[in-house]
């Protein structure tokens, strides 16, 4: 077979023996030919190294906010060529659809988007969820296309109580590639966790965890996201011999950490920087996550591997100049150069919020209340007593005191449940934020001053389809919208990174001092992260697993 394209004077590396050599790469029909020959088209690097391109090794691609398409467009001309996505955001919205949907949305990018079944929709039984995905469904998905395995198991006290639903998606996915998500845990719970079926985990934030997990054999991906990032901790880890089982992902990056960072070249260059030789960290994030998820023909520069590649100038800093997906080139100089198809049609609207039944009333009682302390940077809260701000018998916020309103709308079923509760540590002297990102069932949460700023920022969310905004005196300060399962944006990049700063400006303007308050929002929903969080059903004691009421205790905080 005549090669289409010759790479010519590379230094190519061999992920196999770990070591760079000088040589031709002859490229056709979309995969690597060998070492040498005639071509069509001879292309001289004059000595540039040639690398495979990168695998992300678990990523949401909901939280950048961006559509597949302008994921796509992103992180293609910083060498990331393959990702394993899971799904569990839009499937918590709309189910196995949702899924369908991203399935349908990647088909034919030149960024190769696998998938893993998501395990835990939804995430908690105290919230109204948007979606159920049953073992039985799990089943059905496992055999769609591009479907590798099952996604990260985050309910492991399910699954060391025996939970029969998720032990059934477990023997569902036997043989496949099974996610791990295990913050913490240790000796025979971990154990026992790892004979049920996971074999990896993201969630390592020291080293000694992430030695113990690899010890009861677990791959270990390193993670490098916007807020949670364990890089730097985990790296020495990643060593010539751990290599096989270490890779690297970035969970959840948001539109300003892929426009000022990057994404999986700045995860390398980093682990460069760290002192990981390139002969090292590259076929982690090549060849041996490739092999850790089962994907065939994918991390390396060899005969009959898919000519996915990557030509660098400067390997230390991964200086990128182009990247080739079977075997044409599809981004130079940091620039996109090749054609995507259209977003498909949008999936349907789940915006279901009767707005003229909406109250945010809270009817007072004696004693103290609850109330969320907001801890800056992180997703976990802390729960304070406090004695609320009363008049004419009704709870009030208490922007003095730095005590908000915050309430969770059901948005999925139109059953027109609220959530109501007290926040602390947002800082909001006027106004409000709301979001229709609100971790893991994605109802709209609200925080504000007023119950008629937290009105006006809700009938702004349903009449966009969903997004984010800031709201102040009945009038929208900033918003973006985010019409795709209010999880994505339909626009560019650039555009979504301009109204996020928009928002973040606007959200500043209002008093708070938090570095990303949407952030720090949209993670006051998720009832399986201590200590204090709120649903749609109401405040959510973590630490007991169960709902408690807004009034109760004698102390104050």
């Amino acid at each position: 077979m005549p090669a289409e394209i010759l790479l010519r004077n590379a230094r190519i590396l061999d992920v196999f023996s770990g070591q760079f050599f000088l040589g031709d790469l002859a490229l056709a029909q979309g995969q690597i030919l060998g070492f040498g020959g005639e071509a069509e088209k001879i292309v001289d690097v004059d000595g540039a190294y040639i690398i495979p391109g990168l695998i992300d090794a678990h990523v949401h691609i909901e939280s950048s906010k961006l559509s597949p398409r302008e994921f796509a467009k992103a992180v293609l001309p910083r060498g990331t060529t393959a990702v394993v996505a899971d799904p569990h955001e839009i499937a918590n919205v709309l189910g196995a659809e949702g899924i369908r949907w991203m399935i349908e949305a990647t088909k034919n990018l030149p960024l190769r988007v696998f998938f893993m079944a998501p395990s835990c929709v939804p995430a908690s039984p105290l919230e109204t969820p948007g979606a159920v995905l049953s073992a039985r469904e799990i089943r059905e998905i496992l055999s769609w296309e591009r479907v590798l395995g099952l996604g990260e198991v985050m309910n492991f006290p399910g699954v060391l109580a025996g939970d029969p639903d998720l032990l059934a998606k477990l023997e569902a996915a036997k043989g496949r590639p099974i996610d791990g998500h295990a913050p913490g845990l240790s000796g025979p719970a971990l154990w026992a966790y790892v004979r049920a079926g996971p074999k990896t985990d993201h969630e390592c934030t020291s080293l000694s965890e992430a030695e113990e997990k690899l010890r009861a054999g677990m791959h270990i991906l390193i993670r490098e996201g916007t807020t949670a990032r364990n890089l730097a901790a985990l790296i020495p880890i990643l060593t010539q011999s751990s290599a096989p089982f270490v890779h690297f992902c970035t969970d959840d990056r948001e539109p300003e950490t892929l426009l000022s960072e990057g994404h999986m070249d700045d995860v390398l260059r980093k682990a460069i920087e760290a002192g990981v030789p390139p002969e090292v960290a590259i076929p982690a994030a090549t060849i041996h996550a490739a092999r850790a998820y089962g994907i065939p023909g994918l991390g390396a520069l060899a005969p009959g591997y898919r000519a996915d590649l990557l030509v660098l100038s400067d390997l230390t800093r991964m200086k990128i100049e182009q990247v080739y997906v079977e075997g044409k080139l599809v981004a130079e100089a940091g620039r996109l150069i090749a054609d995507l198809p259209e977003t498909p049609e949008l999936p349907p609207s789940s915006m279901r919020v009767h707005l003229e039944r909406l109250s945010f009333r809270i009817p007072a009682r004696e004693g103290f209340a609850r109330a969320i302390q907001v801890v800056p940077e992180q997703v976990i809260t802390e729960e304070l007593m406090v004695r609320p701000k009363v008049e004419n018998g009704e709870v009030l916020a208490d922007p003095e005191r730095d005590i908000l309103k915050i309430a969770v709308v059901e948005r999925h079923r139109g059953t027109g449940n609220v959530g109501l509760g007290l926040v602390c540590g947002f800082g909001l002297k006027e106004g409000a934020l709301a979001s229709t990102v609100a971790h893991d069932s994605h109802h709209i949460v609200v925080v504000g001053t007023n119950d008629e700023d937290m009105k006006a920022a809700v009938a702004e969310l349903a009449a966009m389809g969903g997004g984010q905004v800031v709201v102040e005196r009945g009038k929208v300060l900033a918003a973006l919208p985010l019409p795709i399962a209010g999880l994505m944006s339909d626009r560019p990049l650039s555009e979504v990174h301009r109204l996020s700063q928009e928002l973040k400006k606007a959200a500043k303007s209002l008093g708070t001092k938090l570095p990303d308050p949407f952030m720090t929002l949209s993670f006051l929903a998720l009832p399986v992260i201590p200590a204090l969080k709120i649903t749609d059903l109401g405040l959510v004691d973590v630490r007991q697993f169960k709902i408690v009421p807004l009034f109760g205790g004698d102390n104050d905080g």
